[in-house]
């Protein structure tokens, strides 16, 4: 049986790909090291799909388990998930980054060549583009000098699996990322972040919930309409859903290039404010908030250009803000049992 490999499968965007691969029939391998997701999205992807994946627990910097890996099961394609991703712990540990995004990449990629595998879709983001010199973002704006630890990796991965296409078989495409939010219709998988979330969406829910006194909005006085950052927010289900549309692409060999690069956003930006109204109107549920001091490092706005996703991927996105927001909160609701 011809399997795909979803490196990070039972973290918030992998378990939501690996629902849509399911469901679209294809057979998923998961690989999880469960440093930063829980053994029991298995069951949520089992209720949702009908279909529980094959699961194998293990580290990808264990260079010769990756090995084993590869030698054990016949391997149709990749999805490369698997990361640390918390942008302060990089700046505050940038070796262990480096260590855990960029030697895993390379021994999935040595294996790939050695056991004939050659579709790889990479999990990207749009920090590397940096502060971006026109809105929205394409695909063609210039890559900038990284504002952390985290970002270096997605950028260095990016130009390891260039060179790397460019010698040998492979083919990837490299999806970059704006901002997941939401969770699946079912409430049964969700983004779940372990300690003090990084990201906006599960703070606005914890802070709903009760869980966190008040929401902090890092800056007003930016130069945007009301003075927050303003961010491309995707369902993650659509994001998920761009993978299927990426690796039927690769698997029917319809590629232009070697390495392809598709933006995956909704070409739309939302200040932090709006985001917090738009939760506020889709859901009934207040947000205390208060404005702080603006972040270092925080980018003013990003947001995509999505055309090159919809004319060549045939993908955009179904979901709204608020749709993704309601989505959010009822899953918060279920595994709080609120």
């Amino acid at each position: 049986m011809k399997h795909i490999l979803v490196t990070g499968g039972l973290g918030y965007i992998g378990s939501h790909t690996v629902v849509a691969l399911q469901q679209n029939g294809y057979h998923v391998l998961i690989v999880d090291d469960l440093s930063n997701s829980e053994l029991n999205v298995l069951e949520g992807i089992e209720t949702i799909s009908g279909v529980r994946p094959e699961f194998i627990q293990m580290d990808l910097k264990d260079k010769r388990a990756v090995e084993r890996l590869f030698e054990s099961y016949t391997i149709e394609g990749v999805i490369h998930f698997a990361a640390s991703k918390a942008v302060g712990e990089s700046v505050e540990n940038p070796l262990l980054y480096y260590e855990n995004n960029i030697n895993a990449l390379v021994y999935l990629l040595q294996n790939c060549l050695s056991h004939q595998v050659h579709h790889v879709i990479f999990s990207s983001s749009c920090t590397v583009y940096g502060e971006p010199d026109e809105l929205p973002i394409t695909e063609s704006a210039p890559i900038k000098r990284a504002l952390s630890p985290y970002g270096n990796t997605k950028q260095i991965a990016e130009e390891i699996i260039q060179d790397t296409c460019g010698v040998s078989d492979l083919r990837c495409i490299l999806l970059r990322y704006f901002n997941p939010i939401g969770a699946h219709d079912s409430a049964k998988i969700g983004e779940l972040p372990k300690g003090v979330p990084q990201n906006l969406v599960p703070f606005i829910t914890q802070t709903a919930a009760g869980l966190r006194p008040k929401l902090s909005v890092f800056g007003d006085d930016y130069p945007t309409e009301d003075g927050s950052c303003i961010r491309d927010y995707i369902h993650v289900m659509d994001l998920a859903e761009a993978h299927v549309q990426a690796l039927e692409r690769l698997l029917k060999q319809k590629q232009v290039s070697e390495v392809e690069v598709f933006n995956l956003g909704t070409g739309k930006g939302n200040s932090v404010l709006e985001v917090i109204k738009a939760f506020e109107q889709a859901t009934g549920v207040a947000v205390p908030h208060q404005i702080v001091a603006r972040r270092p490092g925080d980018v003013v706005a990003v947001y995509a250009d999505t055309q090159k996703a919809s004319q060549v991927l045939g993908w955009s996105t179904k979901r709204d803000l608020k749709q993704a927001l309601a989505s959010a909160w009822v899953w918060e609701k279920n595994i709080r049992g609120l």
